[in-house]
């Protein structure tokens, strides 16, 4: 995942980065509201934290800001400030949930995953994918109940992916989520991982990975359940006489081979 903390105090920086460094977070700083909107607008972020008395603003001010600028990235604000009114104006103006400084690590991390996960549509901390589940808590990989073992890198792109199942997911923002900017290899490491995961899946399916290429655009994790209750598009009937492939008919060549006599009655000459 990758987080954006608004904060100009060095410790919080410091702690929040240990929160989520073991868990391979991207953490990235911002010392000011001007800082946090523009790279708000710019880049992908899971979450923001931020503090709600900023050098160039309000903490209050600059949610109001990212809301109007059509910005919907979860925000939980980090501050000392313990009164009631300061909690109920944040959650107001925006934000998604409200911490006290100083904060504990484990805790901070756990409600932001589920803020997270409740951003994307998850109501559990356990996603399902075909016979692929996702524990998001334990960061483990099961299929038909075996674990899938998988790489820092390699867990972070299926997180990804079952966090935003169904989208198709362009190379850039796998780069961003697992680098965060910083020391970014080529595009096509990615291809690379994705290459590695489909081939750590099907040794355990036996069958087609769910990851599925979308050609010029990214990478997509299918969701068989859909497909199963007639949620997919259904397929289009398909001829062939045996002998040569056989070939998807579209709509229009359906509608004209209805028009056309059956074998044994005359043709139309009207």
């Amino acid at each position: 995942m990758r987080v954006l903390v608004v904060d100009d105090d060095p410790i919080t920086k410091s702690l929040v980065e240990k929160a989520f460094d073991r868990h391979s977070w991207v953490v990235e700083p911002a010392d000011g509201a001007d800082d946090a909107l523009e790279l708000a607008k710019l880049y992908d972020y899971d979450i923001i934290l931020m503090d709600l008395r900023l050098p160039d603003s309000s903490g209050l001010e600059a949610i109001r800001r990212l809301r109007a600028a059509d910005v919907g990235t979860p925000v939980v604000m980090l501050s000392a400030v313990t009164e009631q009114q300061a909690k109920i104006e944040s959650l107001i103006a925006g934000a998604d949930d409200y911490m006290i400084k100083p904060f504990d690590g484990e805790e901070l991390r756990a409600r932001v995953q589920a803020i997270v996960r409740r951003s994307k549509g998850h109501a559990a901390s356990v996603i399902r994918v075909g016979r692929m589940t996702l524990d998001l808590d334990a960061r483990k990989v099961e299929i038909d109940g075996k674990p899938l073992h998988v790489t820092g890198k390699e867990y972070s792109i299926l997180e990804l992916l079952s966090l935003r199942k169904g989208m198709t997911l362009t190379k850039e923002t796998f780069l961003d989520h697992l680098y965060g900017g910083m020391d970014e290899p080529e595009h096509k490491i990615i291809d690379v991982f994705i290459c590695k995961l489909r081939k750590k899946i099907a040794a355990l399916t036996g069958d087609d990975p769910a990851i599925e290429t979308v050609w010029g655009r990214g990478y997509t994790l299918k969701d068989p359940a859909r497909a199963e209750v007639g949620l997919a598009e259904p397929r289009r009937p398909w001829i062939g006489d045996g002998e040569r492939e056989p070939v998807e008919l579209s709509e229009l060549e359906l509608l004209l081979l209805q028009l056309l006599p059956k074998e044994g009655e005359p043709a139309d000459t009207a």
